[in-house]
């Protein structure tokens, strides 16, 4: 081991950051705003750095937080055998997070997460529903739009479709209509979605059921599938909107705590009332774990019916750790607040590094 003293490094791309350069870019300056509100656990987290550098300091190790655009000159230099490199948020196309564990493989460094290829999958949706079919996993088949044109055809769905963007967060719509009934519908909210944020839109036959929220956080060494936590996510509203996301995270859900109206959606454990959902689920995060290389911190969304039908709706490998949902987890699962969590998770991974 080197003598430097071992140190996790969060790199986090802020929300004005991002909104800065959408703004210069032409994007509508209320359009950006929405689009940086994806960033908002970048928000969320710094006032946990105090309580993530205590408790890394406890545990043998420093901790520094650095800005996205700071990542080339932070990571420069530093020890391969005494520097993680934790990336808070992904991005390929609005967001940039995507370039932390390519910087860290360029410096041969590290990282807590997915190797950087999955990072540019995953906020592909089209793309990352292709290789997920291909794996054999439940994943429904999608078409893809761009403005009103199809580029892929949907297939048929007597119980309608879903719209969604393609490369935008990790949402399954953005406005109430997202769900609709006819394809030319579906068109339609290809050219609202092109026009307001520059996107394709990924269409998918409506799935009924309940959304699932599993996350995993390789907390000691060898954790498998046991460790994830498998969840109803009960909001009241059958899928998540773009107005429904604001109100819970960055300033918007800090407005709502301070007025009292904040209201975070209800987990229930999967396993408590579908156990055969939930053993589907594991078994669906050990194959993509297996084969697709998922590892340390994810999470992944799924739709679940009452029959226990499983739909695999996408995989996150930069979950909002301090969101409400991963804050639940953390206390549940490894009876450990944020900071705890995080610090243990690293050194675990350093005492792993020095045994080898």
């Amino acid at each position: 081991m080197s003598s430097r003293k071992p140190k996790l490094v969060l790199v986090y791309e802020p929300e004005k950051a991002c909104f800065d350069r959408l703004v210069a870019d032409g994007h509508v300056a209320a359009r950006a705003a929405e689009i940086a509100s994806y960033l908002a656990q970048s928000t969320d987290i710094a006032s946990e750095f105090d309580a993530l550098a205590a408790a890394c300091l406890t545990r043998g190790l420093s901790f520094v937080p650095v800005a996205l655009d700071d990542a080339a000159s932070a990571l420069a230099g530093e020890g391969p055998k005494s520097t993680l490199v934790w990336t808070l948020t992904d991005g390929i196309a609005y967001f940039r997070g995507g370039a932390a564990p390519a910087l860290a493989r360029l410096n041969g460094l590290k990282v807590i997460g997915a190797d950087d290829a999955l990072f540019a999958l995953c906020q592909d949706k089209f793309r990352a529903g292709a290789v997920l079919g291909a794996l054999g996993l439940p994943v429904p088949q999608s078409g893809l739009a761009r403005d009103g044109h199809w580029l892929v055809e949907p297939p048929a769905s007597s119980a309608g479709w879903f719209v969604k963007p393609n490369r935008l967060g990790a949402k399954i719509g953005i406005w109430r209509d997202s769900r609709c009934a006819d394809l030319g519908h579906a068109l339609e909210l290809s050219r609202r979605v092109f026009a307001a944020y520059r996107d394709d839109v990924v269409v998918q036959p409506y799935l009924a059921g309940r959304n699932v929220r599993a996350s995993y956080l390789g907390l000691k060494p060898d954790t498998g599938v046991e460790a994830l936590g498998v969840a109803f996510v009960d909001s009241g509203g059958d899928f998540q909107t773009m107005a429904d996301s604001l109100a819970l995270y960055g300033a918007t859900g800090e407005a709502a705590r301070e007025a009292g109206t904040y209201a975070e959606p209800e987990l229930l454990p999967v396993a408590a009332s579908q156990p055969r959902a939930d053993a589907k689920i594991r078994r669906i995060a050990q194959s993509l774990m297996t084969g697709l290389g998922l590892r340390d911190v994810f999470s992944i969304d799924f739709r679940v019916e009452a029959d226990d039908s499983v739909h695999l709706i996408e995989f996150e490998v930069c979950p909002g750790l301090p969101c409400f949902d991963f804050r639940a987890y953390c206390r549940t699962q490894w009876e450990m607040g944020l900071a705890d969590a995080m610090a243990e998770t690293a050194a675990s991974r350093f005492n792993r590094m020095a045994a080898s």
